[in-house]
């Protein structure tokens, strides 16, 4: 009867673990997924106002078409891209293509004393912090998420019931580099 008991308290305990565990999991892919939406509303706000930027800088640039359109060629990209490996290459593309169009818009300057591209450049530089704010909680939501599937005995339940590591959204060293114009 001892025995059955101390059997019947091994698997309870056990079973509660697994309980704790796999909720464990729930939580912090929860935390993973929010992580992620907050990144995605501010790339959708930046999405929404690249084309008014395009719009005010075409009035003025005539010369530039090039660089227009590889703006809106990254945009397209980028809100195109499905995982979040695709998102943060496509990301780097529009990124680096905004800091050449912000670079051509210094060779004219009557553009930059319009206000509306002055609000606008204004707006956008509020956007790139509040993304680069979404980052970083996602990216340590993400790093706790995947210290958490990895780590044993817990890996044990991650890959019976699939939990997957995540992938960082990571800015790469070009990104934080001056665009190189060329006339």
């Amino acid at each position: 009867m001892i025995f059955v008991g101390i059997i019947l308290g091994v698997v309870a305990i056990a079973a509660l673990w697994v309980m704790s565990t796999y909720n464990g999991f729930i939580r912090q892919k929860a935390l993973v997924d929010e992580g992620w939406s907050g990144i995605d509303v501010q790339l959708k706000r930046r999405y929404d106002l690249v084309p008014n930027l395009v719009a005010v800088v075409k009035q003025y640039s005539v010369h530039e078409r090039d660089v227009l359109e590889n703006v809106t060629k990254m945009r397209t990209a980028a809100m195109g891209a499905q995982t979040i490996d695709q998102k943060a290459e496509a990301e780097k593309g529009l990124t680096g293509a905004l800091k050449t169009l912000f670079a051509v818009a210094e060779n004219y300057p009557d553009l930059k004393a319009n206000q509306n591209f002055a609000d606008l450049q204004k707006e956008l530089s509020m956007l790139e912090n509040d993304i680069q704010l979404a980052r970083r909680y996602y990216n340590g939501t993400a790093r706790n998420y995947n210290i958490f599937v990895r780590s044993f005995p817990a890996n044990l339940l991650a890959s019976i019931f699939s939990f997957e590591p995540v992938s960082f959204f990571e800015i790469s060293a070009e990104e934080s580099k001056n665009p190189e114009i060329k006339f």
